[in-house]
């Protein structure tokens, strides 16, 4: 309790943690919402492609002195183009085109850094965010992008559903489902951009995942998929920062390890996915069988 309280009255003094928590928790929800959508398309791996290939532009941003959005959504966009460019124009599947491009911007990332050391590039924060460095332009820019994102969601909500559960009924319904596609990554690489500050390049990717996979398993219905991945996007976002403060470790990681246990929590205890409740059934056919048997 006393270290609860510390935090909160932390909170209250220090203008840093309101911009940290904030951030926070505007990330868990954008991520969390996004996330469903790419968990059940099959997109895991694009996502962690997107949000890796944002690398060059962000690095090229800051040797020019140039806002990082613009450049993160620029290769984001671009690599999303590329892949689908490669897997449709030649014999490399979609995974494999993936693995390609993603991997090459990464690498032309880390080059671009290591030629322009002590440009204040810093590699670290980039990789694993630092939200406790938010300022208040990053906070609006933030905002700015969950109302975008958000928004296109609600706008887009009947043909995302269609073409992410039935693709052929949706074409055959008339939605343009490749521009949905590509409206879906431009989203993704909005929000890589979104969380950069707050968890970093390699973390958004289980921001993106994890909480999306906890609420996959405790309902069947999307909507409340996408609340239930919402709030647990959020509550990540608010005990990571807590545990950070207070013990002063990293802030993405702390906030991607609490994600991290609430899906353990789920795999274990989901009421209908969950490995106990799966072996407790499995346990119950078997009794009622032998019962049968005698």
């Amino acid at each position: 309790m006393a270290n609860l309280s510390y935090f909160l009255s932390a909170v209250g003094q220090y203008t840093y943690l309101q911009h940290a928590l904030l951030a926070g928790i505007l990330v868990g929800i954008i991520c969390g919402v996004v996330g469903c959508f790419i968990i059940l398309r099959g997109m895991a791996l694009m996502g962690d492609a997107i949000s890796h290939a944002v690398l060059p532009g962000v690095v090229v941003a800051y040797m020019l002195g140039a806002s990082y959005f613009i450049g993160a959504l620029i290769t984001g966009v671009l690599t999303a183009l590329a892949i689908g460019y490669i897997s449709q124009n030649s014999r490399i599947k979609e995974d494999s085109s993936i693995g390609i491009m993603f991997t090459a911007a990464f690498a032309l990332g880390v080059v671009l850094i290591t030629l322009n050391r002590g440009t204040g590039v810093d590699l670290w924060h980039i990789l694993f965010g630092n939200v406790l460095a938010v300022s208040r332009a990053d906070l609006w820019l933030t905002v700015i992008i969950g109302l975008v994102v958000l928004g296109g969601i609600a706008l887009f909500y009947r043909p995302l559903l269609l073409s992410t559960f039935d693709p052929t009924m949706a074409k055959a319904l008339g939605y343009p489902t490749k521009l949905i596609h590509y409206l879906l990554m431009f989203s993704l690489a909005l929000v890589t951009v979104a969380a950069l500050k707050s968890v970093g390049i390699i973390l958004v990717v289980a921001m993106l995942i994890t909480p999306g996979s906890t609420a996959y398993l405790l309902t069947d219905r999307l909507p409340v998929m996408l609340f239930l991945s919402a709030v647990f996007g959020v509550i990540s976002a608010v005990v990571g920062v807590y545990y950070s403060f207070i013990y002063d470790v990293a802030t993405g990681a702390s906030i991607v390890l609490v994600a991290s246990i609430l899906f353990g929590l789920a795999f274990c205890f989901s009421p209908k996915q969950g490995l106990l409740m799966r072996r407790y059934r499995r346990w119950k056919v078997k009794k009622q069988n032998m019962a049968n048997q005698l």
